[in-house]
């Protein structure tokens, strides 16, 4: 091979990973939403999440990126390591199509019918859909089609020039002498690993080797052993991804190593002493595409029987190397890795926006008892509560924002801007929560009593209130519209109240019922409670404009209020006369 026939494979090398690199992308965004349907049926079953591996990652092409939302799903809760283990035995044996798909590249026949059954007669057809779906085409989802076309294209086009390169290979006898070491099983396996370790990729290096076997000198005797060494290191993939997560995840990209390395040594074992005994002379064979396909199916597959019923031993030995450890904070179960799966990325979101806002609605309960009886302790409680909504805050706007940036579904986009809103809205509550506790310890300290009219009035308030932001948090869990829209007619009734409950203090303290001191405390608790009031009419028309994937609050709270509806007039009269405050 001369200078020119190197950069020819250098060429044709890159081109091959890039097309895998970019049919895989296509693949993931265009099934990416249809794997919180499969994580939704998926059970303890063993059967079962096997299938479901196997179906991912014959579906994405890469067993690495399927193992890599697994540890993902792991990290976030969605799936638990048994799941996983299963999950990622099936990934082992759905990675073998794509060797399949490759092996149709060895094709030689000069019948017209079996011609075109080789990729490169009909790429350059998929090629020129694929440049027009990906170009012309506005669609998101014919988009990610037009990229798999051209994914598949170049991959075969790189497939076409390596093994074009490497032929002349097959007439030198350096070349031969190198496959002479690497004849060695544990030399063979040590290559396999090695080289799916850097590229990080099995499919890939599955696709080099029968690349390789153009040049007529690669033997089966030769590319069993690499076969069985490009398991192991695809699992540096889903170690790198592991790091920095939970003990969970980091227990399923360690089961994914024992499970290959179990595998391999194995059967290496088993192959070396069948070589040594007998007169395998098939070894002896020149490999070819559909060969090294056939070896690497039969590989996967038995190693999967082998394990399978052993996954119950593999999760042992992942909780002696990591043993238990405490619960973490949910807050860390927000996973990057879920980027890839946008709609499961949206659903854990929705799942930590949903303990924000309980630990809104109990900041506010906490802070409202301390008016009547105050408490040290309940104080700590609503500071710990705002300072634990802070950090959700942080965190899951954080995260979403980063989300919104990669290819979402209007669906998605929707509720991603929907959630960035309302953890706002939650965040706000608490805070006025710890106004609310503020206010009480100063009455404390200061020795102040409200006078009994005053107190009730507070209290009728107070429970107006805590109603409307359990109604708002309510109406999110459920996704509860008509329960959203009867916390506009009360913040109403709220307002109202806000202003006739000022007049009858200020009458008090003109009368002298009340002192000016006790005048400002009481002027602001009541207007930290009608605005808590108005967020939580805001985190409602939220739950309803959201359902018809619009944000537009503002404007339907101004049509509600000011357009004739009998209805909304209807629920305001039954609030206004369960909180009804009597004039002095």
């Amino acid at each position: 091979m001369d200078l020119f026939g190197v950069f020819q494979l250098i060429g044709g090398l890159t081109l091959f990973l890039f097309g895998m690199s970019l049919m895989g992308t296509g693949l993931e965004k265009s099934a990416g939403y249809k794997l919180k349907g499969f994580l939704e049926h998926l059970t303890t079953k063993k059967l079962n999440g096997f299938l479901m591996g196997l179906a991912v990652t014959a579906v994405i092409q890469s067993s690495s990126a399927t193992t890599v939302m697994v540890v993902g799903f792991v990290n976030s809760g969605i799936m638990t390591l048994k799941q996983a283990i299963h999950v990622i035995m099936g990934a082992n044996v759905g990675t073998t199509v794509t060797a399949w798909i490759l092996s149709l590249t060895g094709i030689n026949s000069t019948n017209t019918f079996v011609r075109l059954l080789k990729p490169s007669s009909f790429t350059p057809i998929l090629a020129l859909i694929g440049i027009i779906y990906y170009l012309f085409i506005k669609n998101k989802r014919k988009k990610d089609i037009g990229l798999i076309l051209l994914g598949f294209a170049t991959l075969i086009q790189g497939m076409e020039i390596m093994s074009a390169a490497v032929k002349p290979l097959g007439e030198l006898d350096s070349f031969r002498n190198i496959l002479l070491i690497f004849s060695n099983p544990l030399l063979g396996l040590l290559l396999g690993a090695v080289v799916t370790g850097i590229i990080q990729s099995s499919s890939a290096s599955v696709g080099i080797l029968q690349a390789l076997s153009a040049t007529g000198q690669v033997t089966m005797g030769t590319a069993i052993p690499i076969i069985m060494g490009q398991n192991i290191g695809t699992c540096v993939t889903a170690l790198l991804s592991s790091i920095g997560t939970n003990k969970n995840a980091r227990r399923s990209a360690l089961v994914h190593l024992y499970f290959n390395v179990a595998g391999s040594a194995v059967f290496l074992t088993l192959f070396s002493i069948a070589k040594y005994l007998f007169d395998l002379s098939f070894l002896d064979r020149a490999a070819n595409p559909v060969l090294i396909a056939v070896a690497h199916s039969v590989f996967n597959i038995l190693c999967t029987a082998m394990l399978l019923p052993l996954s119950g031993t593999l999760e042992k030995i992942a909780y002696k190397t990591i043993p238990e450890q405490n619960k973490q904070d949910s807050v860390s179960l927000l996973d990057p890795r879920l980027f890839s799966t946008p709609s499961i990325a949206i659903s854990r979101s929705r799942t930590i926006a949903q303990e924000m806002a309980e630990t809104c609605v109990n900041a506010i309960r906490d802070a409202f008892a301390l008016i009547g009886r105050y408490d040290e302790k309940g104080v700590q409680k609503v500071e710990l509560a705002e300072q634990k909504t802070d950090s959700y805050e942080d965190s899951l706007g954080t995260y979403l924002v980063k989300l919104s940036g990669y290819s979402l579904s209007d669906e998605d986009a929707a509720e991603c801007a929907k959630l960035l809103f309302l953890i706002g809205e939650f965040e706000r509550v608490a805070d006025y929560a710890m106004d609310v506790a503020e206010s009480a310890q100063e009455m404390n300290d200061k020795k102040m009593q409200f006078s009994q009219a005053a107190t009730h009035e507070l209290n009728v308030m107070t429970a107006a209130v805590a109603e409307s932001v359990e109604m708002a948090v309510t109406a999110f869990r459920n996704s509860d519209i008509l329960l959203a829209s009867r916390v506009d007619p009360l913040e109403e009734v709220i307002d109202d109240m806000k202003s006739s409950v000022k007049k009858q203090h200020i009458a008090r303290m003109q009368r002298g019922d009340c002192t000016i001191e006790q005048g400002f405390v009481f002027s602001d608790l009541i207007t930290v409670l009608e605005r808590i009031s108005d967020h939580s009419s805001s985190i409602a028309q939220c739950v309803i404009e959201m359902s018809h994937h619009t944000l537009n609050i503002h404007d339907h709270l101004y049509q509600v209020k000011h357009e004739s509806n009998n209805e909304f007039m209807d629920v305001y009269r039954d609030f206004a006369k369960k909180y009804a405050v009597q004039n002095e």
